[in-house]
């Protein structure tokens, strides 16, 4: 664990709803990482959740020395990410996945043995059975990113990603605050500056629990949104 010495991670945990999973999420995280020989916090940002997950994370408070409660009201998932990535940018390591238990920590330990190498390194999702509007916006966003930014990373939106916080630092103060999917930025800036990455196939489950809260016309215009400000942000912010 000498390779730990001096570092540290943050976890970015978004959560919106998820009171029937959020315990067994954090607390998989927490003896996930608890065994690196890191020091690390759990940040949790409570997005304006209408169920009993603000109740239960206090409980989980109690309980787990590494957790760190945000809460706010529902402002979305981008905004709440860029937030938990600009909280986070003075540790060396940002971490971020989502809190819907659909990628288990069990894949984290392949990221962590080879950060020393690269500034990002992400889970590519695997055996992901998705309805045919999510499939196709996948796609879309790839191919968005791979025009504007270049080819490189494959999962461009994939909510399983270990950032050198130091390599993206300028990259993240400069995202506006309402972009919809930051993480294609990222993605994309990674592609385009030939920041070193690292892929490693991730199992994705689906969902067990709660609701997808973007259904049918709405996830579309979200689509078009997120594809927008992903192409204006490449054609405004980077020269």
């Amino acid at each position: 664990m000498n390779q730990s010495q001096g570092e540290t991670l943050s976890l970015v945990l978004p959560i919106y709803n998820e009171a029937e999973v959020i315990a067994d999420v954090i607390q998989s995280w927490d003896k996930c990482l608890d065994q690196l020989g890191v020091e690390y916090t759990i940040h949790a940002y409570n997005d304006g959740s209408t169920d009993k997950s603000l109740e239960i994370l206090h409980e989980l408070d109690q309980e787990i020395e590494a957790l760190c409660i945000h809460t706010s009201k529902n402002r979305g998932h981008g905004q709440t990410l860029l937030e938990g990535y600009t909280r986070s940018l003075s540790q060396t390591w940002i971490f971020q996945t989502d809190a819907d238990n659909e990628l288990s920590p069990d894949s984290f330990n392949e990221l962590w043995e080879h950060r020393m190498d690269y500034d990002f390194l992400i889970g590519r999702r695997s055996q992901r059975s998705q309805p045919l509007s999510r499939k196709l916006i996948s796609l879309v966003s790839r191919i968005v990113v791979q025009l504007f930014y270049g080819r490189g990373v494959w999962d461009v939106n994939s909510p399983f990603r270990l950032m050198r916080a130091s390599a993206l630092h300028s990259t993240i103060s400069n995202i506006p605050m309402n972009t919809f999917a930051p993480n294609l930025i990222i993605s994309g800036v990674v592609n385009l500056t030939k920041l070193t990455y690292f892929e490693v196939l991730v199992p994705h489950q689906q969902r067990q629990t709660g609701k997808v809260s973007i259904k049918k016309f709405r996830l579309f215009l979200a689509a078009l949104k997120s594809f927008w400000q992903t192409i204006h942000f490449r054609l405004i912010s980077i020269r």
